[in-house]
């Protein structure tokens, strides 16, 4: 199971834009990957999901010690700049992870992307990266009929960055993205009763729940080669409460 996770802003919340270099006939691409301290819902945050924050200095290892790529629609056969290379800088400043990076015209996907992010067929930007540190607190919020309801907010304080991508389709998180988004987070946290919770709504969750090589817990986490037991039983029993089916 892949521990790799992904966020996507809209290219308007993302601030990007073309820039010109010195030389006139190249171009530069910034704009912001990830912004601090904005609330967000992955999935449904009163049922299966939860909110999320990326708290400021998340980057500030990942930044100095590794070798990011910005991509184009994750595609690793599509890379446009690096940073090793020097085409690519990343830094924090008060709105979040902040992204320039050169555009290299002899190459015809890059040459493409100025002309797809011109004419705004590709509205996205995105990061793939891994969580090192999480803190899960629970959260009471206001529903539109004025009631309360119990959430849980995940507080982003450390990640090791892998890519960042200009996206054709920014994922919504009441899809498919938004089931495999929280399914890697609860694997990654390593809480059984968390994953209890939302598989009442989602039992497709479990098919996410594992014991992780690498977690955000400490010693209260499931170690790889342990088992909790009765996952099987459980799975089914909630499949068959989800679509009424005689157990």
């Amino acid at each position: 199971m892949r521990t790799e996770e992904r966020r996507d802003l809209t290219l308007a919340t993302a601030g990007v834009h073309l820039r010109a270099n010195d030389n006139q006939d190249a171009q530069g691409f910034a704009g912001h990957a990830a912004v601090f301290n904005s609330r967000t819902a992955i999935g449904n945050p009163l049922t299966w999901g939860f909110y999320e924050e990326i708290a400021p200095g998340a980057f500030t290892k990942t930044i100095t010690e590794g070798d990011a790529r910005m991509l184009i629609d994750h595609d690793t056969r599509m890379v446009v700049s690096r940073v090793s290379a020097g085409s690519l800088r990343l830094a924090q400043d008060a709105i979040g992870l902040a992204v320039d990076a050169d555009l290299d015209g002899e190459l015809s996907y890059v040459r493409d992307l100025v002309v797809n992010l011109r004419n705004k067929n590709i509205t996205g930007m995105s990061f793939g990266f891994r969580v090192v540190k999480d803190d899960w607190e629970p959260l009471e919020v206001e529903t539109v009929d004025g009631a309360k309801a119990e959430a849980e907010l995940r507080i982003i304080r450390e990640v090791q960055l892998y890519e960042v991508s200009a996206v054709t389709f920014p994922a919504y998180e009441d899809t498919d993205a938004g089931l495999r988004s929280v399914g890697v987070a609860l694997a990654a946290r390593g809480d059984a009763d968390a994953f209890d919770r939302r598989a009442q709504y989602r039992p497709e969750l479990l098919t996410y729940r594992h014991e992780p090589a690498e977690t955000t817990r400490g010693a209260d986490a499931t170690q790889p080669g342990e088992t909790t037991g009765g996952r099987q039983a459980m799975r089914m029993q909630a499949l068959a409460a989800r679509y009424r089916l005689a157990r």
